[in-house]
């Protein structure tokens, strides 16, 4: 089941890596980033709703404890997308990446501080080599804007970030279900984006040629958030919270190659060694998490 957990944080990171696509997508349209954060949250909450209520209506079922926790990880997920939004509309895009993926390296301290986790000479390898790779990928060595409030925003959205790995852990660790999580947690985030993005707005833009909106739309909530999410929550079962949080960093080099696929932009040799050091870490991480190397 490791395994298994292994490759769905891995899967997690490729699909979360394609919301850089549907944004570029979106953006002709006049959709903000606040706009596009609701829009993904609030379909997220309603295909797993909707996925409840056809096969399994006991996932509403929570505790009141278990509804305060959703409600932080909504919080945090509203945190985590919104800090880094703003990050890039203050810095630059490789510099909120750099900042927003700080997280891994938070979580695994937390973890073994508060959690009880193991913290291993490899695992510390290859998180530095994961933090190494994902600053080659996002080009800041040739591209970085000073701004103070932008770089404190930035981290914010890598404590927040680091804030929905802890709490997720801890709703695995009370055997909550995955579904239950997502649902509840999807819900407060959604809630939290309307707040801020001007609804009707998203209307207007998305009514501008509905054929080509609506599906992005759609994959932007089904793709690059349920998805990813509940496979990332599934696999927080099994797997320690920091080594979850370390895998997800494949994300900026999924971005990085969906770019060059799909928008034909280039491959700096800055990120192919980015992405090789990631790639390397993957690895390095999956023999770390083997019964002989550790039991955490």
């Amino acid at each position: 089941m490791k395994k298994l957990s292994f490759l769905f944080v891995v899967l997690a990171g490729l699909l979360w890596g394609t919301s850089g696509l549907f944004v570029r997508l979106l953006a002709p349209y006049g959709f903000t980033t606040l706009q596009l954060s609701a829009v993904r949250s609030g379909v997220s909450f309603l295909a797993v709703a909707l996925f409840a209520l056809c096969f399994d209506r006991s996932l509403f079922r929570i505790t009141g404890r278990e509804l305060l926790l959703c409600i932080a990880i909504g919080g945090a997920l509203f945190g985590t997308g919104n800090c880094y939004f703003l990050s890039l509309q203050l810095t630059s895009i490789p510099t909120a990446v750099v900042l927003m993926y700080t997280a891994p390296a938070m979580v695994m301290l937390f973890s073994v501080l508060f959690l009880g986790e193991r913290l291993t000479p490899l695992k510390l390898l290859s998180l530095g080599l994961m933090l190494l790779g994902c600053v080659f990928v996002s080009g800041v060595l040739g591209d970085f804007k000073t701004n103070l409030f932008g770089l404190l925003i930035g981290l914010l959205s890598g404590v927040a970030f680091a804030a929905y790995n802890i709490l997720t852990k801890v709703t695995m660790q009370k055997e909550m279900r995955p579904i239950s999580v997502t649902i509840y947690g999807f819900l407060f985030a959604s809630l939290l984006s309307l707040v801020f993005s001007n609804p009707v707005g998203i209307v207007t833009s998305a009514a501008k040629a509905p054929a080509v909106t609506l599906p992005l739309l759609l994959g932007i909530g089904l793709v690059s958030f349920v998805a990813p999410y509940v496979l990332y929550t599934v696999a927080m079962k099994t797997l320690p919270a920091g080594t979850a949080s370390a895998l997800g960093i494949v994300e900026p080099m999924a971005a990085t190659l969906y770019g060059v696929i799909f928008l034909h932009e280039d491959l700096t040799p800055f990120s192919a060694v980015g992405i090789l050091l990631i790639l390397l870490a993957v690895v390095l991480f999956g023999v770390a998490e083997k019964p002989n190397h550790t039991k955490s």
